[in-house]
């Protein structure tokens, strides 16, 4: 006897379930509010069974129905999900036992970073004693895309196109005798940290002052924000610049498993 595709499925299989939560996953930022007659052609199902399952999210709270317009949207019972899962898995949270651990071994201050509104913003940091200096770098400043150890480590990593944008937007500034300033040069830099897979900074955002970075991924791959250590430069000799790199990648990897990252894209 030939077995049906239902047979083979899952012995707690619930049909019902499934097409509840396609009906959820068909909204986007594209497309928020669907008719009745919208959802069940997206999803190919008669317009009676997806007015019980969309009744249904309704009574729940996980979808709306706008009085006026019939259309449904999703509702604040899956923002109130989504929320949870960012505040158990956001960056911040999962980096930051292992930001001070790595403050910690190293005596240095840390930084983490991210890309946001074509900016450097610092998210995150744990100020080291071991140099006596105090970094102005503070939590929330923002500074150019290309500035130091952690914009170079977030910028290696964009297609070539979002690059040139990004340079076009803010060109290339002399903060520091060996700042970049020229355009080509900067992008060999970045084609280097990408094939080695970390920043070394000599000096390029202040005087005296390098620095350690490395990416940190998504789930998907994707690079979503850098993490890294600076110093006074000529209190690094290049047995301690080999455990920086060391330290800096390892906890830059250790964050990035924690956020879902296996080793492969998606």
């Amino acid at each position: 006897m030939k077995r049906t595709e239902s047979s083979k499925r899952e012995p707690f299989y619930n049909r019902s379930l499934e097409r509840a939560l396609r009906i959820l996953t068909v909204f986007s930022s594209e497309r928020s509010e669907l008719s009745l007659g919208q959802i069940s052609d997206i999803l190919g199902l008669s317009k009676a069974t997806v007015l019980r399952l969309c009744s249904t999210l309704v009574k729940f709270g996980f979808m709306r129905q706008d009085y006026e317009s019939k259309k449904y949207s999703l509702g604040l019972r899956v923002f109130e999900l989504g929320s949870i899962v960012f505040s158990s898995f956001s960056l911040t949270r999962v980096a930051s036992p292992h930001l001070t651990e790595l403050e910690s071994k190293l005596g240095r201050t840390v930084f983490l970073g991210i890309l946001d509104e074509d900016e450097l913003l610092y998210v995150d940091k744990r100020e080291g004693a071991k140099d006596g200096i105090r970094f102005t770098s503070s939590i929330g400043k923002r500074r150019p895309p290309y500035w130091g150890m952690l914009g170079a480590a977030l910028m290696a990593y964009l297609p070539d196109e979002e690059i040139e944008r990004l340079l076009a937007k803010n060109p290339l500034v002399a903060t520091a005798h060996k700042s970049f300033t020229n355009s080509e040069l900067f992008r060999e830099w970045l084609r280097d940290i990408r094939e080695q897979g970390f920043v070394v900074d000599d000096e390029t955002a202040f005087e005296g002052i390098g620095g350690v970075a490395a990416p940190v991924r998504d789930f998907t791959g994707k690079v979503m924000a850098a993490v890294g250590v600076g110093f006074i430069s000529s209190s690094v000799d290049s047995k301690t610049l080999k455990k920086i790199i060391k330290e800096v990648t390892g906890v830059a990897s250790v964050i990035s498993a924690e956020l879902g990252y296996t080793g492969h894209p998606h």
